[in-house]
């Protein structure tokens, strides 16, 4: 169980070099000391940002950057931070990122807000020297046709911009990390005749790095059936302390909640979990459409609540088999910016907004106040009834991330930042957040569908599209914002 736990919420192994130039510690004695401290104090910083820091030490010759490239390679890191802590060689920083193949982000972080000038020494100027061979060696790890993934500048305390920064590479490097040894689920199939839908596991594989389980409905029948009354009752108890229960609204379809539908929908969500447990799932899409009332229909009508949990839990699970928006869910948690299963609904001409929702499943982390549930005599296009989740996306800064792929089969992203605006929704038993944007709501929808996506979007709060091109380059993706 801790093992498929670790793979769920793996943390990103990020390396850190501090780079010094051994010819100065006969010249200035206490330099590297001085120097070696202030790299340890960096990789401090780091670990405030739920990552595993791995570090290769104090690199200060050619000799010893092999030395940690032959170290980290064995640590499977994702990202590689380059502290300079003063003027150091090319050969020195260059060796080991030229040939450890991962993301590197050069760090020049002084001591100093600024020097004493008028009794700065040169030991002083030294010990406050890192961004002196910034350009020489991103200079040569461009001509190398390996150019960093960034660089940050600034000063080692009290600097909020790079701290902000440091934690964006962290998040970023943990969104890979969650493809990296992954399994996504595959259950059931897409829902016919949505062709935006249908993906290639083989090339998803290829892109994410991440297998494709291929799961059946009677895997998860089975758990639904071994689910005990304990872990019924456990389950219930979460439920009713996460939502609220709303009465029938004007919408013929909505209809009173009784305890057998809650009791039903509970033990679901029990085989959902173990569904997860068993098969060290890292995410699920999912989605099957029964006949006449069989036991299959009356499963996959009621996986709303249990998915809505475990999304809220960071593991994502995308409706109608869009394994394309499951990776995108995934990112946007990885980078703190939630992700909720989402589509574009009716626009509002007069408020100049559009209505971003779904029928499930939602990221109850993310809802503007307490979520509530309602009950549903179907699910609109789909067979079967059950339990509907309702809220908005917190108020605010929000971000759309949709996956899609090209006519040669490539994926790419397609990113937007708008704003969460309150006001009323429709009562329905769907999600539903208004979202505004910079541009008037007809001209963004134009915008949006000639990018050509899946109909299918993550939606997160805050702006996020900087940290997502991070992680597109990271993973070799296109990005293209709106």
């Amino acid at each position: 169980m801790a093992n498929k736990l670790n793979v769920w919420r793996a943390k990103a192994r990020v390396g850190v070099m501090t780079v010094g130039h051994e010819p100065y510690w006969e010249q200035f004695p206490g330099l590297r000391e001085e120097l070696e401290g202030y790299g340890k104090r960096f990789e401090e910083m780091l670990r405030k940002y739920d990552v595993e820091v791995v570090s290769a030490g104090f690199v200060d010759s050619v000799d010893k950057a092999f030395e940690a490239t032959e170290y980290l390679k064995k640590q499977d890191i994702d990202l590689l931070f380059s502290f300079l802590s003063t003027y150091v060689t090319s050969s020195t920083a260059a060796t080991p990122i030229l040939n450890l193949g991962v993301p590197t982000v050069l760090v020049a972080l002084q001591p100093r807000d600024r020097l004493d000038y008028q009794r700065t020494t040169t030991y002083m100027q030294l010990a406050n020297d890192n961004i002196c061979s910034l350009p020489e060696i991103a200079g040569v790890l461009v001509r190398a046709g390996r150019p960093s993934a960034g660089m940050i500048v600034g000063t080692l305390d009290g600097d909020e911009r790079a701290q902000r920064e440091l934690e964006s590479w962290c998040q970023a490097a943990n969104a890979r990390r969650a493809f990296k040894y992954a399994r996504i689920g595959y259950l059931g199939h897409t829902y016919e005749g949505m062709y935006d839908m249908n993906s290639d596991p083989t090339a998803f594989t290829a892109s994410f790095g991440s297998h494709v389980q291929m799961l059946e409905m009677c895997d998860l029948a089975k758990r639904v059936h071994e689910a005990s009354p304990a872990a019924i009752k456990s389950k219930l108890e979460e439920i009713a302390a996460m939502f609220t229960i709303a009465d029938p609204f004007i919408d013929p379809v909505t209809r009173p909640i009784k305890q057998e539908h809650l009791d039903w929908s509970a033990r679901v969500a029990v085989g959902l979990d173990r569904l997860i447990e068993d098969f060290g799932l890292t995410g699920l899409a999912y989605y099957y459409k029964g006949l006449d009332d069989n036991e299959y229909e009356r499963i996959g009508s009621n996986m709303v609540l249990g998915n809505s949990l475990l999304t809220g839990k960071g593991i994502p699970l995308a409706g109608e088999a869009d394994l394309k928006t499951c990776a995108a869910m995934l990112i946007m948690d990885r980078l703190g910016a939630g992700g909720s299963f989402a589509e574009l609904h009716p626009c509002d001409f007069v408020d100049n907004i559009v209505l971003v929702g779904h029928d499930g499943p939602h990221n109850i982390r993310i809802s503007d106040g307490r979520p509530i549930i309602r009950g549903l005599d179907l699910f609109h296009g789909k067979r079967g009834s059950g339990i509907g989740v309702e809220f908005s996306i917190k108020s605010g800064p929000v971000t759309l991330l949709g996956i899609s792929q090209t006519a040669d089969g490539k994926y790419k992203m397609i990113a937007a930042e708008g704003e969460s605006i309150k006001g009323e929704i429709p009562q329905t038993g769907n999600t539903n957040t208004r979202c505004r944007f910079d541009i008037s709501v007809a001209e963004f929808v134009e915008r949006w569908c000639a990018a050509g996506p899946t109909h299918h979007f993550a939606l997160g709060i805050g702006h996020v599209n900087g940290k997502i091109k991070r992680v597109a380059d990271m993973l070799g993706i296109p990005l293209q914002t709106i």
